[in-house]
C-alpha cells in the first residue's frame, strides 16, 4: 500500500490542468517583475494557454484515471472542459478594451481567470469528494477576487463581498453534505459510494425481515441528509432557486466582462460536477434526489420567468434569464437518464453560445460618456447599428426557444427526456415558463427595432465582433449541421451510464 502511494502517478490525463497551472505560476513571475506594462503580454499568453489546453483535449485527451482514482478523464469531462475553456478564453478576450477604459487592466486578472479555470476542470474530472471540493475551492477563491477586481468601483467591491459571503456559506453546506455521505457509506470515492449504496439496497429486504426497518431507515436518512446539503451547496454555484440571491446583485455590480465569465464557464463546470456526482455516485438512489432536483428546477424556471419582467438593467435581466436557464437544464438532470444528460449537455452548449453573444453586445453598449446598461439605451439600435441589432435579435429569439435556433433544440431535448421519464407536469411548467420568459426577450427586440434612437454607440472592438460573429453563427446555423455537437454530446453522456 505504501509503495502504491509513493509511486509516481500517471500525469498524462491531467496534462491540460498541469499546463495551465505551470503557465499561471510563470506568468505571475512575469507580472511581478514586469509590472503593469506586462499586462498585454500576460493576457495574450493566458488566452494562448487556454487554447493549447483545449487543443490537447480535442486532439489527444488521454482518457483514464490517476492520483489513486481521484481524477478521471473521459469523454464527458473532455466535452465539458472544452466548453469551459471556450468560455474562459472569450471572457479574457472580451475584457481587454473594457478593462483599459475602466482602468483595471492589471496582469492579475487573466491569471486569476486561468486559475479559476483549473479549478473548474478539476471539478469536472473529480472522481472523489475530496478532489471535488478542492476544485470547487480553487475556482471560488479566484472568483471572489475577480468579482471585485475593479477596486475603484463601490459596486464591484460590494459584488465581490456578497459573492464571498454567500460562496463561503455554500462551500460549508457542500462540505457538510459530503461528511454525511462519507459517514454513512464509508467512502469518499464515487465508485465506493455507489457500491456501498448498492450493497445497502441489496440488504434492505434482509434487514427489514430480521431486525426490523430501524437500521435501514437510519442509514438511508443520513444519505438523504448528505444529498440535500450537497445539492444546496452546488445550487449556489449554478444560481438555482432558492440559492440564487447573489446572482442579480453580483451580475449588476461586477465589471461586465467578469459578469460574462460568471454567466458562462463556472455554471457549466458546476453543472458537470453535479451530473457526475448524482449519476455516478448516487445513481442507485435516484428517487431520493430526483424530487429535490424537480423542486429546484420548477422554482428556478418560475422565478427566472416572472422576476425578469420588471427589470430595466440588462445585466440584471440576464441574471434572471440565467436562473431560468439553469431551471431548464435541471429538467434534463431530473430525468436521471442517458437521454436527459444528453439533452442537458446540448442545452449547456447552446447556453454558452447565447450567453457569450449577448454579453458581447452588452459590452459594446458604450457611448462617449461611458458604458450604459439600461435596456432603454438599446432604443433604435436597428437604425444606428443594424448588424449588431440583428445578431442580438437572433440571440434573443434563441433564448426564447424559437426554432430553428440552437436554443430551441436545447429545450427540446431536455423536455423530451423528461417526458420519457414520466415527468410530464415538470415539462408543462417548463413550457409555461418559456412562454412567460418570451415577453422580456421580445421586449428587448421591440426596443431595438421600434423605439426612437436615443444615441449611437461607439464602434465595436475587433474582439467583440469576433465573439459576436462566432456565437451568432453557432446559434443561427446549428440546425444546418448539428451532427458534430449532437454526436459528441451523446458520446459524453454514454460514459456515465
Amino acid at each position: 500500500m505504501t509503495a502504491e502511494l509513493l509511486a509516481m502517478p500517471d500525469l498524462m490525463p491531467a496534462l491540460p490542468e498541469i499546463l495551465l497551472v505551470l503557465g499561471a505560476l510563470a506568468l505571475l513571475m512575469v507580472g511581478a517583475f514586469g509590472g503593469e506594462k506586462s499586462t498585454p503580454l500576460v493576457t495574450g499568453i493566458c488566452v494562448a494557454l487556454l487554447t493549447v489546453a483545449g487543443l490537447i483535449l480535442l486532439v489527444s485527451p488521454h482518457y483514464g484515471t490517476t492520483f489513486n482514482g481521484a481524477f478521471v478523464q473521459d469523454a464527458f469531462s473532455q466535452y465539458m472542459k472544452v466548453l469551459v475553456l471556450i468560455g474562459s478564453g472569450f471572457a479574457i478576450a472580451m475584457s481587454v478594451a473594457y478593462a483599459r477604459s475602466q482602468n483595471f487592466d492589471r496582469f492579475e486578472y487573466p491569471i486569476l481567470i486561468v486559475l479559476a479555470t483549473v479549478g473548474m476542470m478539476l471539478m469536472l474530472s473529480a472522481n472523489d469528494l475530496i478532489s471535488m471540493y478542492l476544485g470547487v475551492e480553487l475556482q471560488s477563491l479566484a472568483l471572489y477576487v475577480v468579482a471585485s477586481i475593479n477596486r475603484d468601483s463601490v459596486r464591484s467591491t460590494e459584488a465581490g463581498l456578497k459573492y464571498f459571503v454567500l460562496g463561503a456559506l455554500s462551500s460549508g453546506m457542500l462540505l457538510y453534505g459530503m461528511s454525511f455521505i462519507y459517514g454513512f457509506t464509508g467512502h469518499t470515492d464515487f465508485v465506493g459510494i455507489a457500491s456501498a449504496l448498492t450493497d445497502e439496497q441489496a440488504s434492505r429486504g434482509l434487514v427489514f425481515g430480521i431486525a426490523g426497518p430501524l437500521i435501514d431507515e437510519r442509514a438511508s436518512l443520513g444519505v438523504v441528509f448528505g444529498i440535500v446539503f450537497m445539492l444546496a451547496g452546488i445550487a449556489f454555484k449554478i444560481s438555482a432557486v432558492p440559492f440564487h440571491m447573489w446572482t442579480p446583485d453580483v451580475y449588476e455590480g461586477a465589471p461586465t466582462p467578469v459578469t460574462a465569465f460568471f454567466a458562462a464557464a463556472p455554471k457549466i463546470a458546476a453543472f458537470g460536477m453535479l451530473v457526475r456526482v448524482l449519476i455516478e455516485a448516487l445513481g442507485d438512489v435516484t428517487t431520493d434526489w430526483q424530487q429535490i432536483v424537480v423542486f429546484i428546477s420548477i422554482a428556478s424556471m418560475g422565478l427566472g420567468a416572472f422576476a425578469a419582467i420588471g427589470q430595466k438593467n440588462i445585466k440584471r435581466l440576464m441574471a434572471y434569464s440565467s436562473i431560468g436557464n439553469m431551471g431548464y437544464a435541471l429538467v434534463g438532470l431530473a430525468a436521471g437518464t442517458q437521454a436527459g444528460v444528453h439533452g442537458l449537455i446540448v442545452f449547456m452548449t447552446a447556453y454558452l453560445a447565447m450567453t457569450l453573444g449577448a454579453f458581447a453586445c452588452i459590452l459594446s453598449m458604450r457611448r462617449k460618456e461611458g458604458m450604459v446598461e439600461e435596456i432603454s439605451d438599446l432604443a433604435g439600435l436597428s437604425k444606428t447599428n443594424l448588424p449588431m441589432a440583428m445578431l442580438l435579435a437572433v440571440i434573443m429569439f434563441s433564448l426564447t426557444g424559437l426554432p430553428p435556433l440552437i436554443g430551441f433544440f436545447g429545450k427540446f431535448y431536455v423536455f423530451i427526456a423528461a417526458m420519457e421519464a414520466g415527468l410530464v407536469p415538470l415539462v408543462v411548467i417548463g413550457l409555461v415558463a418559456s412562454v412567460v420568459a418570451a415577453y422580456y426577450y421580445l421586449r428587448v427586440i421591440k426596443v431595438m427595432f421600434f423605439d426612437e434612437p436615443t444615441g449611437e454607440f461607439l464602434p465595436m472592438s475587433g474582439e467583440m465582433k469576433i465573439v459576436l460573429g462566432l456565437s451568432s453563427a453557432v446559434v443561427g446555423l446549428f440546425f444546418i449541421m448539428p451532427e458534430p455537437i449532437m454526436n459528441a454530446a451523446a458520446n459524453a453522456a454514454s460514459v456515465l451510464f
